[in-house]
């Protein structure tokens, strides 16, 4: 399972502060060293001309503001902008700016052309669909977009992309009908197909501009169709610009620049001495999220949030002992105290989970999982063979560089202890994200907690990852998704069903999606925690930022405010907090 955040999986724990921090100047060479922003104590009046000088250098280390442009700041670094090699949250907000996708998933569900100028057109066999396209589409070269360059643009994916296998698991052939239609020949029918084809890592980019770059990644540049385009690159920093021909609305901003930086802290300090425009939750860690929900509520900041999509959840080992006791699992699944994790845990900003699919997607069953019950669980834990003078050690790993993650561990601990500790007692360790993903594969843990945000907003794209078997046996599967996941399980005839609710549609597949959450939450391969919804923070001089449907903000759309606006909006609001708000379905607050 790919990890669905920026390496580490959550937001990167803040580090010792750097005496340094280096801003590259144009065509990556050069720059200036400049110290970290502080602000200084009160002094005798003999200082105060030192620290004005020392204003005016550091005024100097900010990144470089393009007039009418924005500063947007996260901890993501971006090694590459080609679409191939996209698979971080933090590209695909770039590309999002910077590229257009077939479709798009609006805040509300709802599924809108954008590059395409309808809904694919199904055969009756569901095995080829046509896909109509816009002609009056000009790439950032100013070459012309057409059937045949999408068609590069997705033979490219397909041969090459770190995702290929989502379309190359489901395409057949893609060939050119037309100037301006494709058609993709299917390997089975595929109801998701329009969101899958909303995913920001299909966009179309120049063939002129990649000819010599069909097979292998080109790194520096990006070449699309979007409101933005590439004025400069570096894993740092990124500079876009309006793109003066772009065939739609065109951007309500001057440009913007997203700029790496080292930690949350230093993001929170960036945000509130007014060096960032705009702060993406993704890169802060969770008490810093708190304090900016807290700030805008006072009308300090505007503040956005997204679709709630990214899930945690504790993925159980049902192919060894003891956890391939389906009972202990179940014993397991009960002893969660879900409320007390997210006030304590999450400080209330992480709604709890009791379903594999995210509750805003159509489909999902949000209390299939059971909720906590002490007294059931100790049952469980009885007619498991424990609690009578006999305690299960449960092992627990946890991410060592997500700090929430350590936390939700010794909070689990503790309130085990509190409320089953002659029943099972809870050995918890550490272990880095990058060397834990690794090894999900190879039956290293008992049980750990793993996150996951589908590449596009359907559930098939949760349930498939984590229950799909392409070579079960019994009820353990050796190859496929849940093998992947790190569970190993599987049940009879449940990989038919994932099949299936692929090709229905409406009700049907709706109902069929709810009954496949219901028989995982029955074997407990795995224990929902929680669901994250993306947020960002703006300063009071724009208006509040906006999310689509996919969770990603609509950079081209944070326009500044004027100032009397400005101090008009400048005032606290009620607010719904994102734990009250996570089920509404692709709402915003």
């Amino acid at each position: 399972m790919p990890p669905a955040q920026d390496s580490p999986q959550q937001p990167a724990p803040p580090g010792p502060q750097i005496p340094f921090r280096h801003i590259p100047g144009p065509g990556g060479a050069g720059g200036r060293q400049c110290p970290p922003r502080q602000r200084p104590p009160r002094q005798r009046p003999a200082l105060i001309a030192t620290y004005l000088l020392l204003g005016i250098y550091l005024a100097a280390c900010q990144p470089a503001r393009q007039p009418g442009s924005l500063i947007v700041g996260q901890a993501s670094r971006i090694n590459s902008l080609d679409p191939i090699k996209a698979s971080r949250v933090g590209v695909m907000q770039a590309l999002a700016a910077l590229g257009d996708p077939l479709y798009s998933i609006e805040a509300d569900g709802r599924i809108e052309p954008r590059l395409a100028t309808a809904l694919p057109q199904l055969s009756a066999d569901g095995l080829r669909a046509r896909i109509p396209l816009r002609q009056d589409v000009l790439f950032h070269d100013g070459s012309r977009f057409d059937a045949d360059a999408l068609v590069f643009s997705l033979q490219r994916f397909i041969k090459s992309g770190t995702l290929g296998f989502q379309l190359a698991d489901r395409v057949e052939a893609v060939r050119a009908v037309g100037p301006y239609e494709v058609e993709l020949s299917l390997k089975r029918p595929f109801a998701p197909l329009p969101r899958l084809l909303s995913a920001i890592f299909l966009t179309p980019v120049s063939p002129t501009a990649y000819k010599n770059h069909r097979d292998k990644p080109l790194n520096e540049r990006f070449v699309g169709t979007g409101p933005y385009r590439l004025a400069y690159f570096s894993e740092q920093q990124q500079r876009l610009v309006p793109f003066e021909r772009y065939w739609g609305r065109r951007p309500a901003n001057g440009g913007l620049t997203l700029t790496t930086y080292s930690n949350s802290t230093s993001l929170l300090g960036g945000l509130r001495s007014g060096e960032i425009d705009l702060l993406l939750s993704s890169s802060l860690e969770i008490d810093h999220q708190l304090a900016l929900h807290r700030s805008a509520q006072r009308g300090e900041f505007k503040e956005g949030v997204g679709p709630a999509l990214d899930i945690g959840f504790l993925s159980l080992l049902t192919s060894q002992p003891p956890l391939d006791n389906p009972t202990l699992r179940q014993a397991i699944a009960s002893s969660l105290d879900h409320e007390l994790i997210q006030q304590r845990v999450s400080l209330g900003m992480r709604p709890s989970l009791r379903s594999l699919v995210p509750p805003s997607l159509p489909g999902a069953d949000p209390e299939a999982w059971p909720a906590f019950n002490p007294e059931r669980a100790r049952s469980l834990y009885k007619r498991a063979g424990y609690c009578n003078g006999k305690r299960l050690s449960l092992p627990l790993t946890f991410l060592s560089d997500v700090p929430t993650d350590r936390l939700f561990a010794l909070t689990w601990q503790s309130q085990l202890k509190r409320d089953l500790d002659d029943c099972v007692r809870l050995e918890v360790s550490g272990m880095e994200s990058t060397t834990a993903y690794s090894q999900l594969d190879k039956q290293a843990f008992p049980m750990i907690l793993i996150n996951w945000m589908g590449d596009y907003p359907d559930a098939e794209n949760y349930l498939s990852p984590m229950l799909g078997c392409t070579k079960p046996q019994g009820n353990r599967c050796l190859e496929g998704g849940s093998a992947l996941s790190g569970s190993f399980w599987t049940a009879p005839g449940l990989e038919a069903q994932l099949q299936r609710s692929s090709e229905l549609a409406g009700p049907q597949r709706l109902a069929l999606l709810q009954t496949i959450q219901r028989r995982a939450a029955e074997g407990v391969p795995y224990l929902p925690v929680w669901v994250v919804r993306p947020a960002a923070w703006a300063r009071p001089q724009l208006e509040a930022p906006r999310f689509d449907g996919s969770g990603r903000v609509l950079l081209s759309q944070l326009r500044p405010i004027s100032p009397a606006a400005s101090a008009a909006t400048a005032r606290p609001a009620a607010a719904l907090s994102p734990a009250a708000s996570a089920t509404k379905a692709g709402g915003q607050r």
